[in-house]
């Protein structure tokens, strides 16, 4: 895992998010003493930090089906172990679907299984980072209020935060092209939430229009949110020193991701 520094130090990052094992798998191999070592020696020679872990894509709190859910409980707590041995501070979690129980059903799902996470690494200083979603199908937590509701009703909430994605929030509903409307969506965000609880931000174009509910990341500018709606993301002092993420479309050489980053920083004020 630590050639993960040498592929961001490549493509100009200055912080990186990583699987922190693999994340279509339900295997995982232990990690061993002199694995973390090479891991946290390369993050102090490269500098770059924070690191963000996002959890495996398999995982599903809000699923009515027991061994399902059982299953995703334990793996998370898996994965937040693998963080705290790492020194990965946070980890970015989709909060699940519920696939047809019903929002309310899922939501009260989701805030069961983090509770008992909390309970079983209790002391940790990893924290999960709930992120927004699209709504696609029935994904949770694309509305800022049930994120919201998700930190203040999980036992142990306090211990969370929250992971802001322009593609996903664009395409529920939430504007960002122009400076008025994109104070009202980070009103909106600081009022069902706290922008003290934003840890993280995934910084993605949208294939999808407003309110279209799809996630289809777009390289940055090339989208329906556009240049002028990233400039009032990255010109916002109150998200400076946040780690902002690329989770665009990207070939072997990352050179998608320099000329991403390069658009991103060409944006900023001084």
């Amino acid at each position: 895992m630590e050639k993960a520094f040498d592929r961001a130090q490549s493509a100009t990052c200055e912080a990186v998010q990583i699987f922190v094992k693999s994340n279509r798998s339900w295997a995982v191999r232990p990690l061993d003493e002199e694995e973390i070592e090479r891991f946290k020696t390369k993050a102090e020679e490269t500098g770059i930090k924070p690191v963000v872990g996002h959890a495996s894509y398999l995982l599903n709190l809000a699923t009515p089906k027991d061994s399902l859910w059982r299953k995703s409980s334990a793996m998370l707590v898996t994965e937040l172990e693998r963080c705290e041995a790492l020194g990965v501070p946070y980890l970015v979690l989709h909060p699940g679907a519920h696939v047809g129980s019903g929002e309310e059903a899922g939501l009260t799902r989701i805030a069961h299984a983090l509770g008992e996470v909390h309970t079983a690494t209790a002391g940790f200083q990893a924290r999960i980072l709930l992120e927004n979603t699209a709504g696609q199908g029935t994904n949770l937590g694309y509305s800022f209020e049930q994120l919201g509701w998700l930190l203040t009703h999980t036992p142990g909430g306090e211990r969370m935060g929250i992971c802001l994605d322009t593609c996903h929030a664009f395409t529920a509903g939430y504007e960002f092209r122009t400076a008025e409307e994109y104070a009202s969506t980070m009103e909106a965000l600081d009022e069902a939430v706290g922008l003290e609880r934003l840890f993280a931000v995934h910084l993605n174009d949208s294939k999808g229009e407003l309110g279209s509910r799809k996630d289809r990341h777009e390289h940055i500018g090339q989208g329906h949110i556009g240049l002028e709606g990233f400039r009032n993301v990255v010109n916002d002092p109150r998200l400076a020193g946040l780690p902002g993420l690329l989770e665009t479309p990207k070939g072997d050489d990352l050179q998608e991701d320099r000329e991403n980053l390069a658009r991103l920083r060409a944006l900023i004020e001084m």
